[in-house]
C-alpha cells in the first residue's frame, strides 16, 4: 500500500533528504525550473494508488481524498477530474492536480477550474477540456511517427513558483523559491540546482534557540491582517521524553503563532471597487460625505498599519522572511516612508507565490501552510521523462523575428520625467498636505483628544513641532500659517487655550495673511480687544471675538514668564494687556454693582407711580355724547356738524393727521393738569 505523508519544509526526515536529486526538464540546464507534467500512455491504463486507510478517495486521480460528501462532489465537478476520466477512457494515465495546473498553464484557452453546474459553465469547460486531451494525444502520435521537430528545444520554459527534487525510485517533492534566499532564486547557472539541494539540506538546522520566524501581512479593501509566527522548532528541542509522571509528553507543533492583528476601516465603496485615493489621483475627486470617510479611513488604516509595525519591530527584527500581500499603491503603507521599520532593499521581504483570499487570521494560517507544506508526488523516472517532453511539445512556438520598421521622423522631445527624488519629494509634500489637512480638521471639530495623539506621533506636521508652518496645497490654511493661528482665525477658545498653555505653541510667531482682521473694538473697552497698530502681526492679531482675546490676555497673566507677551517688536506676540483673575473679578463686580443699581431705580420709579396713582381723585364715569344729525341740506362746520367736533370723516389725509396732533396735544395737556395737582 502506498503511503502519502504530509513534511513540513524545515522538518523533512533525513534518510529521504539523503536520496533527493535536484530535478531538471529533459535537455534544459540543470537551473530551469522542474515542472511534472503529462506522463507518457502505456498500453495498458495504470491502476490509481491507494488512499490513506478510513479516508474518501478518487479511484481515477493520484492521491485525491476527501474529508466530507461534499468536497468529493465538488471534485468529481472540476476540469482536473474530467481530464483524468477523458485520458483513463482513452487508454492514457493519470495527472496530479499540480501536474494538471502546469499543462493547464500551456493551454490558450483558460480552464475556469470552479465547481459551478451551471450549463454554461461545464459546456466551456468540457471544451477546454478536451482541447488539453486532443493536444495531448496529437504530442504522443508525432512521437511516435517520428516526425517531431527540434523547435521544443529553443522555446523557453517559464519560471515555475516551485523547486522539484526526485528520490528514486519514484516520489517527488516540491518547495516554493520564496523560501529559499534572494540570489540563488536569481542564479541561472549549471549547478543551481545542487545549490537549491544544499541550501534545503542547510534549513533542516538552525533557527536559535527561539527557532525561525516568519512575518506575514496581508492588506487589501479596507482589511489587514498581520501575524508574526514560529515556523520550525528552537535548536536542539527534541519531541521524545516523559514527564514526572511518567506519562509520553505531547510534541509539539512546527509551527506557532507569537503575534497577530486584525482590523478594517471603510476605503472602498461598496459594489464599486478601488480606493478613494485611486479615484482621487485619477482627476476625479469627489467632494461627498461618503468620500471624506473613505479618506479619512486610508489615512487611518495607514497609521495604523505603521503603528503596528513600530510596536512589532523587535520581532520583525529577527524574522527570517517577511511576506507582504498589497497592491502598488498599498506597498508604500509598509516602505518608503520616513523612520520605515522594513527597508525597501531588504533581502527578506517576498511576495506570496499563489493567489490569496480576503485578509483575515484564518487566510494567513491557510497560506503559511500552503507555504510550508512540501509537495509530494509519485511518478516513476519514465513517466516524469515523457511527462517532460509532453510539456515542452505545450509550449509555444517562438515568434518570428519581425521585420525591421521604416524608419520614423524623429518625434518632438517629450517631457522631460521626475527623476526618483524628485517623486519621492513631490510624495512627501502629498502626505504632509494630508496631514496638516487632518490636523486642521481636528482643531475645527473641537476633537482635542484626537489632537493630542496626533501631534504625540513625533513631528507630524513637519520640522518644528507644533509651530510648524503651514505648506502649499492645504485648503483651509494659507502657506506659512501655524496651527494656532488658524485656531484663532476659526474661534476655537478650547483649542487656542489647549495649544497656548498644554501644546506651548509659540504666539509670538510673525504670520501675514491677506485677510486679517480690522482692529475691532471691544464691548469693555479698546484696550481690551483692539489690536495693536503695526505692520507685524501675530496669532493674536487675528481674533475675531473677545473670547479668544480673553485666552492670550489670561494666559499672559498667569504664564507671563513663557513668552514676551506685552511685546510689540520683534519677539513680542502684542498682546496689549494682560487679564488675571483679580482683574476679571474686580470687573465682574462692578457689573453686578452696576445691574443692582439700575434695579433699584427701576423699582423706585414704580413705587412714585404707584402713589401718584393713589393721590388722583376718583374719575367720574364719562357722560356719553348726544349726537345731532345736521340737516342735508345747508353750509357744513369745518370738522363735521354739530356736537360732532371730533368726526374726521370726509377730511383728507392731511387735515386727519393735523385734527389727530391736536387731539393728543389736548390730551397730554390735561394730563400735566393732573399730575400738577389741578395748578
Amino acid at each position: 500500500m502506498a503511503r502519502y505523508e504530509q513534511y513540513h519544509v524545515f522538518s523533512i526526515p533525513q534518510p529521504l533528504l539523503d536520496t533527493l536529486v535536484p530535478r531538471s526538464i529533459g535537455n534544459l540546464p540543470a537551473a530551469a525550473p522542474p515542472v511534472l507534467e503529462e506522463p507518457s500512455r502505456p498500453s495498458s491504463p495504470s491502476p490509481a494508488p491507494l488512499a490513506p486507510a478510513g479516508a474518501r478517495a478518487c479511484n481515477i486521480c493520484l492521491g485525491a481524498t476527501f474529508a466530507d460528501v461534499d468536497e468529493q462532489r465538488t471534485h468529481f465537478r472540476s476540469d482536473w477530474h474530467r481530464y483524468n476520466v477523458k485520458m483513463r477512457v482513452s487508454g492514457g494515465n493519470a495527472v496530479s492536480e499540480v501536474q494538471f495546473a502546469q499543462l493547464a498553464d500551456g493551454l490558450e484557452d483558460s480552464l475556469s477550474g470552479s465547481a459551478s453546474s451551471s450549463d454554461d459553465n461545464d459546456e466551456s469547460d468540457d471544451d477546454a477540456v478536451s482541447t488539453l486531451v486532443r493536444k495531448t494525444k496529437r504530442l504522443h502520435t508525432i512521437r511516435e511517427d517520428g516526425d517531431g521537430d527540434d523547435e521544443t528545444s529553443t522555446r523557453s520554459v517559464p519560471n515555475a513558483p516551485l523547486a522539484w527534487f526526485h528520490s528514486p525510485p519514484a516520489t517527488q517533492l516540491g518547495i516554493y523559491k520564496v523560501l529559499f534566499p534572494s540570489d540563488l532564486i536569481s542564479y541561472r547557472g549549471e549547478d543551481a540546482g545542487q545549490r537549491y539541494l544544499q541550501e534545503l539540506k542547510d534549513m533542516q538546522s538552525g533557527g536559535g534557540e527561539e527557532g525561525r520566524k516568519w512575518a506575514l501581512f496581508m492588506t487589501a479593501g479596507g482589511h489587514f491582517a498581520g501575524a508574526v509566527i514560529r515556523v520550525s522548532r528552537p535548536e536542539g528541542e527534541e519531541d521524545s521524553g516523559t514527564t514526572k509522571k511518567g506519562k509520553q509528553k505531547k510534541p509539539k507543533p512546527d509551527t506557532e503563532v507569537l503575534l497577530h492583528k486584525t482590523f478594517h476601516r471603510y476605503t472602498t465603496r461598496r459594489k464599486q471597487g478601488g480606493s478613494q485615493g485611486l479615484n482621487d489621483s485619477s482627476g476625479r475627486k469627489a467632494i461627498s460625505a461618503g468620500a471624506q470617510l473613505r479618506r479619512y479611513g486610508e489615512q487611518a488604516l495607514r497609521d495604523d498599519i505603521r503603528n503596528l509595525l513600530t510596536d512589532w519591530a523587535d520581532e520583525l527584527h529577527d524574522c527570517e522572511r517577511i511576506f507582504i500581500r498589497a497592491s502598488v499603491s498599498n506597498r508604500r503603507i509598509f516602505l518608503d516612508y520616513e523612520g520605515a521599520i522594513l527597508e525597501k532593499g531588504d533581502d527578506r521581504l517576498r511576495t506570496f507565490p499563489f493567489p490569496t483570499r480576503r485578509p483575515t487570521q484564518s487566510e494567513l494560517l491557510r497560506c503559511l501552510q500552503e507555504l510550508t507544506r512540501v509537495k509530494i508526488s509519485h511518478l516513476t523516472e519514465d513517466a516524469l521523462r515523457e511527462q517532460d517532453d509532453a510539456y515542452l511539445a505545450s509550449l509555444p512556438k517562438p515568434k518570428p523575428a519581425p521585420a525591421p520598421a521604416p524608419a520614423q521622423p524623429p518625434r518632438r522631445p517629450e517631457k522631460p520625467k521626475l527623476t526618483a527624488e524628485e517623486a519621492a519629494q513631490l510624495d512627501a509634500q502629498r502626505a504632509l498636505a494630508e496631514r496638516w489637512a487632518r490636523a486642521l480638521e481636528m482643531v475645527a471639530k473641537g476633537r482635542l483628544d484626537a489632537l493630542r495623539a496626533f501631534l504625540a506621533r513625533g513631528d507630524p506636521l513637519g520640522p518644528g513641532g507644533v509651530d510648524a508652518r503651514a505648506p502649499e496645497g492645504v485648503e483651509d490654511a494659507a502657506p506659512g500659517e501655524t496651527l494656532l493661528v488658524y485656531a484663532v482665525r476659526r474661534g476655537a477658545e478650547d483649542a487656542v487655550r489647549w495649544l497656548l498653555e498644554d501644546a506651548r505653541a509659540d504666539p509670538t510667531l510673525a504670520v501675514q495673511r491677506a485677510d486679517a482682521p480690522a482692529p475691532a473694538a471691544d464691548d469693555e473697552g479698546d484696550e481690551d480687544g483692539a489690536p495693536v497698530p503695526g505692520t507685524r502681526r501675530t496669532a493674536y492679531d487675528y481674533a475675531r471675538t473677545r473670547g479668544v482675546r480673553n485666552v492670550f490676555r489670561r494666559c499672559a497673566a498667569e504664564h507671563a514668564e513663557w513668552w514676551d507677551w506685552l511685546g510689540a517688536g520683534e519677539g513680542g506676540a502684542r498682546v496689549p494687556s494682560a487679564l488675571s483673575r483679580a482683574m476679571e473679578e474686580e470687573r465682574e463686580g462692578k457689573k453686578k454693582v452696576r445691574r443692582r443699581g439700575l434695579k433699584d431705580k427701576i423699582r423706585e420709579r414704580e413705587a412714585a407711580q404707584k402713589e401718584r396713582e393713589a393721590e388722583l381723585p376718583a374719575a367720574e364715569p364719562p357722560k356719553p355724547e348726544v349726537r345731532r344729525r345736521e340737516p342735508a341740506e345747508g353750509p357744513r362746520k369745518l370738522g363735521g356738524a354739530a356736537g360732532a367736533g371730533e368726526s374726521v370723516m370726509g377730511l383728507t389725509p392731511e387735515m386727519r393727521a393735523k385734527v389727530e396732533r391736536e387731539r393728543r396735544a389736548r390730551a397730554a395737556e390735561a394730563r400735566m393738569k393732573a399730575l400738577g395737582g389741578g395748578r
